[in-house]
C-alpha cells in the first residue's frame, strides 16, 4: 500500500490527493474545520454520513485513492473529535472518536469517544484510527497491535514545543508495538497556537520513511506486510510479552 499524508489546508486536499498518487491519503486533525476555534466547533460539526463526508466519498472516487480526515461529528447532543476513513469507493469504512481530551481546547467542546480500537480492512491492509494526543498513551497503540492493527493512522494537530512527540514518541511507538504508523500533523497557526507539520510515516522498525518539515508537504511511503513480518520476526515485543505479569498495572 502506497501511503501519502497531506501536510496542508482542506482547500488544498482535492490537488493533493490527486497528485499523491497513493492508495490511501492521510489529513490531519480537525481538517475540515480547524481545531482551535472554540464555539464555532459545534456551529460546524456535522454527522459522519454529513455533507462533508459525502464531498470526501466524491473525492475518493474521483481519484481512486481512500480518505483518513479529521472532522467535528455531531451526534445528538454531543459533538466529538473524530477521523473517518473513507474507500476509493467512497464507502465510509470506520469512524473513530477521541478517547483522551487534551486540555481545554478537547474538554470545552468535544465529548470523549468510549471505543479504544477502531479497524477496518482496506486493500487488505487491516487499517486503525487514532487521533493526536491519543497516541501519546502507549496503551491504546499495543491494543491496537494485539487486536491486529498493521498500519494505524494518526491525523494530529500538535504544536510548537512538542515537536518531540513526532520526533521520538511516535517512531517509539511504531517499534514497540510493532506497526506502521501515519502521523499527518497541520502547519497552520490558530490564536496563540502555532501547529509544529513533522508529520511522518513509520515503519515497525521505527525507521522514518518519510518526514515533512515546518510547512505544507505531502510525503509518501510504502506500507508492506512483508516488511511487517520481518520486523515481527527480528523484534519480537509482541510475542515476548507476559500478560500474566502486568494484571493491575494499568488501572
Amino acid at each position: 500500500m502506497r501511503v501519502a499524508v497531506h501536510q496542508g489546508p482542506f482547500a488544498e486536499l482535492p490537488g493533493a490527493v490527486a497528485a499523491a498518487g497513493a492508495d490511501l491519503v492521510v489529513a490531519a486533525e480537525m481538517i475540515t474545520t480547524g481545531y482551535h476555534i472554540g464555539a464555532r466547533t459545534h456551529e460546524l460539526a456535522e454527522p459522519a454520513d454529513g455533507p462533508t463526508a459525502a464531498r470526501m466519498s466524491a473525492l475518493a472516487r474521483e481519484t481512486g485513492a481512500a480518505l483518513a480526515y479529521g472532522y467535528p461529528e455531531a451526534d445528538g447532543e454531543h459533538v466529538f473529535n473524530s477521523v473517518q476513513l473513507i474507500d476509493n469507493a467512497g464507502r465510509r469504512l470506520a469512524n473513530y472518536r477521541k478517547t483522551h481530551l487534551f486540555g481545554e481546547i478537547d474538554k470545552d467542546w468535544f465529548a470523549p469517544g468510549t471505543e479504544a480500537v477502531v479497524q477496518a480492512d482496506l486493500d487488505g491492509v487491516r487499517v486503525g484510527l487514532l487521533i493526536c494526543y491519543d497516541v501519546e498513551f502507549p496503551e491504546m497503540v499495543r491494543a491496537h497491535a494485539l487486536a491486529g492493527t498493521e498500519l494505524l493512522v494518526v491525523p494530529t494537530a500538535l504544536m510548537s514545543p512538542y515537536e518531540l512527540v513526532a520526533d521520538t514518541l511516535v517512531p517509539a511507538r511504531a517499534y514497540e508495538s510493532q506497526l506502521f504508523v501515519a502521523y499527518a500533523n497541520r502547519c497552520d497557526t490558530e490564536r496563540e497556537l502555532t501547529y509544529c507539520g513533522r508529520s511522518c510515516v513509520v515503519a515497525p522498525t521505527g525507521e522514518v520513511l518519510a518526514r515533512a518539515g515546518a510547512g505544507p508537504a505531502l510525503i509518501h511511503a510504502d506500507v508492506t506486510r512483508d516488511a511487517l513480518v520481518a520486523s515481527r520476526l527480528e523484534n519480537t515485543h509482541l510475542a515476548d510479552r507476559r500478560p500474566e505479569l502486568y494484571r493491575g498495572t494499568t488501572a
